[in-house]
């Protein structure tokens, strides 16, 4: 199951991607809005479990990464061509596969995750993507898998904390390892208040906190099961419901095969 996410944690899962500031989305044209919705109080909530995705056990998956964040860096879209599957791109969006069939791949993947125009942050996306080394099989396309890996938790339990809360499943995240740091104040050097277990943790959106300098990883206001409010580096945590890159690996070796999500130019 994919949880549709809200829209502030939408900006997080880019934030995580690409470890830029949460101010990525908000440079997309966005219709007039009356103002965001209300946040729910920090109270504390059941602590759910969760299976942390492990990484692809292919060498040549991690040989293929490495290459494709060099490429990303470089924005050179000749080369990525030659890493995106000629025909057959898919597009899993909303209104189901959004790819045009006419088009080549890459044409589809520059569409899905924006590659042109002013702002082009499908690259930093793609070099997000290339960091992680973890992948899920795709339901119904033999051979492809995506990433990020869903991770593996008790959904009922989600549903009966999303209702005593207040709250929305795509308001939480879960560590990338145990014993991350959660810390009092959004700064790197603020104290330690505990450490996460392998939890999902909620995430509460702060629009009073100042934008991190260039090249500066975020750090992520949460509630702890305990209640308790907190800061956590954006590296260190992974939303659910992130849009996926998939791959598949044929004769001539891995190529990217689709896209699973919105995608940053679509977002509402």
């Amino acid at each position: 199951m994919r949880h549709a996410i809200s829209r502030h944690a939408t900006t997080l899962a880019i934030a995580f991607l690409i470890a830029a500031p949460f101010g990525a989305q908000a440079q997309q044209k966005q219709p007039p809005q009356k103002g965001p919705p209300p946040v729910a109080p920090a109270k504390p909530y059941t602590p759910i479990t969760v299976k942390i995705p492990g990484p692809v056990n292919d060498p040549s998956f991690e040989a293929f990464r490495k290459q494709l964040g060099e490429v990303a860096a470089k924005k050179d879209r000749a080369a990525l061509s030659k890493m995106v599957v000629p025909q057959g791109f898919f597009w899993d969006g909303e209104k189901g596969d959004q790819a045009d069939k006419k088009k080549s791949g890459i044409d589809n993947l520059s569409t899905a995750i924006g590659l042109a125009g002013k702002q082009p942050v499908g690259w930093d996306m793609l070099q997000g993507y290339a960091f992680d080394p973890t992948g899920t099989p795709y339901p119904g396309k033999q051979g492809v898998i995506c990433a990020p890996a869903d991770p593996e938790f008790d959904e009922k339990q989600l549903e009966e904390v999303v209702k005593a809360t207040g709250t929305d499943p795509g308001d939480y995240a879960y560590p990338l390892e145990a014993g991350v740091e959660v810390r009092s104040a959004p700064r790197a050097n603020a104290p330690v208040t505990e450490k996460l277990n392998p939890v999902l943790i909620r995430i509460m959106p702060d629009p009073k906190q100042p934008q991190p300098a260039q090249n500066e990883v975020p750090l992520v206001r949460v509630v702890t099961p305990s209640g308790k409010v907190g800061y956590v580096s954006a590296d260190a945590l992974s939303p659910l419901g992130n849009d996926q890159l998939c791959y598949v690996k044929d004769a001539g070796g891995w190529k990217i095969t689709g896209f699973v999500g919105a995608g940053p130019g679509q977002q509402q």
